[in-house]
Order: C-alpha cells, then sequence, then structure tokens
C-alpha cells in the first residue's frame, strides 16, 4: 500500500453525495499509487444509510463514523480503522474486515454474514493501540498521534453509552456472524448477546469476558477458542467440538432439571395451572428463589409470585411472565429479549444491564375464569425499578408505571412510551423516542 497522505475529515460531519464519491474516488487512486490519490478520512461522518457495496475501503479512516444502515456488502474494508463506528443494522456480507480495528464499535443487529473478521480486534474502545497499531506494522508516531486525538473524541461520542471497566465494550448483540471468520478474532469482553454465530470459524479467537448470553453457536468451529469468563448463560453451542476450546471459568447456565425437585415441581405445577385455568396444578411461589443463570427460556410464569427472587443473569428469552409479581427481584444482565411482561410488576426490580429488547411491558388484559376477556386491562409497574444501562430497544411500554425509575445509559431507541408515567424517571443519555 502507498506512503500513507490522508485528507483532513471534511466538516460538517455530513457529506453531500458529491463529496462522498470525490473521498472515494481519491481514495480508489491511493490504493492504486495513482497520482492526486489521497486516504479516505471519513472520520466522525454522517453516512447513514450509504450504499458502499462492493467498494475497496482498505486501510480508510472511518473512526466514530454513522454507517448504521449502510450498505457494504463485499466492501473490502481491510485494516481500515472502524474504532467507535456505528454499523447497526448495516449490511456488512461477505466484506473483508481482516485485521480491521472495531474497538467499542455498535454493531448491533449488523448482518456480517459469511465476512472475513480474520485477527479483527474487537476489543473494548480504550486509547490503547489497536487493529494493526498493536502488532507493530500501524502508522508513524506523527499519524499515530492523529489517530489517537481523532480516537479520543469518538470517545467522547461513545460515553453516553454504556461503559464499563476497562472502556466501552464492542456492541454485537442480535449481530448474524452465520459463516463468519473470527479466526484470531480478539473479542475480549464484547458483548455477543443473541447473536447468530451459526458455522462461524472461531479458531483461537478470544472471547474472554465476553456476553454470549442466548448466542447460537450450532456448528461454529471452536478450536483453540478462549472463552475464560465469558458468559455462556443460555447459549446453544450444538454440534460444537469443545475438546479443543479452553473454557477457564466461563459462566454455564443451570438447567432447570439441576435445581432441586421443588424448584421443578412448581415450575411444572404452575404450567398445568395457567393451562386450566387454575383448574389444576397450582399457582406457583417462588419468592426468594435463587433462579441466577437459570435456564427458563420460553417458560410459561405468567401471574407467578418471584418477589425478591434471584434471576440474575438468567435466560428468560421468549418467557412469558404475564402480570407476574417481581417486585424486589434481581434481574440484572438477564436475557429477557422478546419475552411477554404484560402487566407484570417489577416495581423497584434490579434490571441493571438486561436485555429487554421487543419485550412487552405493555398493559396486559384481564380475563375472567373461564378465560374470557372482561374488557379491562392492567398495566406493567416498574415504579422504582433500576433499569440502568438496560436495553429496552423496540420494546413496548405503553402505559406503564416508570414513576421514580432510573433508566440511566438506558438503550431506548424504538420504545413505545405512549401514555407512560414517567415523573421522576431519570433519563440521563438517550432520550426516548415516543411513536
Amino acid at each position: 500500500m502507498p506512503p500513507v497522505a490522508t485528507a483532513p475529515a471534511p466538516a460538517p460531519s455530513y457529506l453531500r453525495p458529491d463529496q462522498l464519491a470525490e473521498v472515494l474516488d481519491r481514495h480508489a487512486r491511493w490504493i492504486k499509487g495513482q497520482p492526486g490519490g489521497v486516504r479516505a478520512n471519513l472520520a466522525l461522518a454522517d453516512l447513514e444509510g450509504a450504499d458502499l457495496s462492493q467498494r475497496d475501503l482498505r486501510g480508510a479512516r472511518l473512526v466514530g463514523a454513522k454507517l448504521a444502515r449502510c450498505r457494504l456488502s463485499g466492501t473490502n474494508l481491510a485494516g481500515a480503522d472502524l474504532f467507535g463506528v456505528d454499523l447497526r443494522d448495516a449490511d456488512i456480507t461477505r466484506a473483508n474486515l481482516m485485521q480491521t480495528d472495531l474497538r467499542g464499535a455498535r454493531l448491533r443487529a449488523a448482518d456480517f454474514s459469511n465476512a472475513n473478521l480474520r485477527g479483527a480486534d474487537l476489543r473494548a474502545g480504550t486509547l490503547e493501540p489497536g487493529g494493526t497499531a498493536r502488532r507493530g506494522t500501524g502508522p508513524d508516531a506523527q499519524d499515530a498521534e492523529t489517530t489517537r486525538q481523532t480516537h479520543r473524541t469518538a470517545l467522547a461520542r461513545l460515553q453516553g453509552g454504556a461503559t464499563a471497566e476497562g472502556g466501552i465494550p464492542t456492541d454485537l448483540t442480535g449481530a448474524v456472524l452465520a459463516g463468519a471468520n473470527l479466526t484470531e478474532a480478539d473479542l475480549c469482553g464484547a458483548v455477543l448477546q443473541n447473536a447468530d454465530l451459526t458455522g462461524a470459524v472461531l479458531t483461537d479467537a478470544n472471547l474472554s469476558g465476553a456476553r454470549l448470553n442466548g448466542a447460537n453457536l450450532t456448528g461454529a468451529l471452536l478450536g483453540g477458542a478462549t472463552f475464560d469468563n465469558a458468559d455462556l448463560v443460555g447459549t446453544r453451542m450444538v454440534d460444537c467440538d469443545l475438546s479443543q476450546a479452553k473454557l477457564g471459568s466461563a459462566c454455564m447456565t443451570r438447567p432447570i432439571d439441576s435445581m432441586g425437585s421443588e424448584i421443578q415441581r412448581a415450575i411444572f405445577d404452575h404450567e398445568r395451572w395457567i393451562d386450566s385455568f387454575g383448574q389444576r396444578g397450582e399457582r406457583a411461589e417462588l419468592d426468594g428463589t435463587d433462579l441466577s443463570r437459570a435456564d427458563l427460556r420460553r417458560v410459561n410464569l405468567s401471574a407467578a409470585s418471584l418477589r425478591g427472587a434471584n434471576l440474575s443473569d438468567a435466560a428468560l428469552t421468549g418467557a412469558r411472565l404475564m402480570m407476574a409479581d417481581l417486585s424486589g427481584a434481581n434481574l440484572e444482565r438477564a436475557n429477557l429479549m422478546g419475552a411477554d411482561l404484560s402487566g407484570a410488576n417489577l416495581s423497584f426490580a434490579r434490571l441493571t444491564g438486561a436485555d429487554l429488547t421487543r419485550v412487552n411491558l405493555g398493559p396486559a388484559e384481564i380475563k375472567d375464569p373461564s378465560g374470557r376477556p372482561t374488557g379491562r386491562s392492567w398495566a406493567a409497574n416498574l415504579m422504582g425499578a433500576d433499569l440502568r444501562q438496560a436495553m429496552l430497544t423496540d420494546s413496548r411500554m405503553v402505559q406503564a408505571n416508570l414513576t421514580d425509575a432510573d433508566l440511566e445509559n438506558a438503550d431506548l431507541d424504538g420504545a413505545d412510551l405512549a401514555g407512560a408515567k414517567l415523573q421522576r424517571a431519570h433519563l440521563k443519555g438517550k432520550a426516548p423516542r415516543r411513536r
């Protein structure tokens, strides 16, 4: 690749189509070593929704750029600086991201199917050297300082999101990585909750401390992969050879059949009680029960009493908890994606870092003993709940009581808060978007 000559990032951050076309044209000439070529500097640029598919963007600077919903299918981004980039919902299928710096990037629901991420740096976003720079093949000292300053600006932009000790984690929640090549990729501390990694190649990848709750690793190649201190609660690992994987102190799921006969019987009897409209079985009374790390996916505990129960790190994707009493319960880091909590009582519950993506927290329809609608409803109660850093993307919270709730740095993108009570609620960070 030719010597680095970098054009300054255009101001303002939004580029007109003709400006973008010029930057891409000059970058193409830089790649080929032709006169007038200049390395693309699109740091902090707003390119949301742009079509950059099949482009050669090797070595481009896209630090902190907004590329949400962009088309990057087949694009060559090898060695590019994508530190802190926003690629949510982007199409990155079959793209080349070898040795790419993706630290602190927002990659939620992005499609990386069959992409090449070999050696990519997906650690938390910090000012430490990353990507090719930490391998001793980065820019010269002067250029490195410019890069550092740009990274600092990108980090400042990211500070409104969830932060963690050691930096801002790379967010791959719900991302599609089916068939992707992640050989030797550094995913230390990355959030891969509910990600699709079916058939992915994770040979010698570092997943230490990564959150993989609800992720699907069916058929993934895991030889030499490191999972030390990784969260594997609710992770699907069918047809995976773990003989060469390094599981270390990985946090595993507690299946229901390992929790004792009383808990098993209570859940079984409760589901019978629900199915028979109270004619058989009995309502579950699980107040104060330790269900941490429990695999409760798609369980039906509607109207159950779980006051003060410990459900931290539990796998509750698709669970039915309509009108359940979870007041004072500990649901920290629980995976509730797609669960139905309509009419539930979550007053003063701890939901810090919980995934409530597409959760129904709207009002529950009240029915009579025979199951017929009464025309009345019961709103969900989240009064005083701790929802700091919770993921509430596309959740339904119509008429929910959020009085005194703490929503600091919660992700409310696309949440429906029509008629919700927000008196004295703490909403520091991204404001909710009303529909």
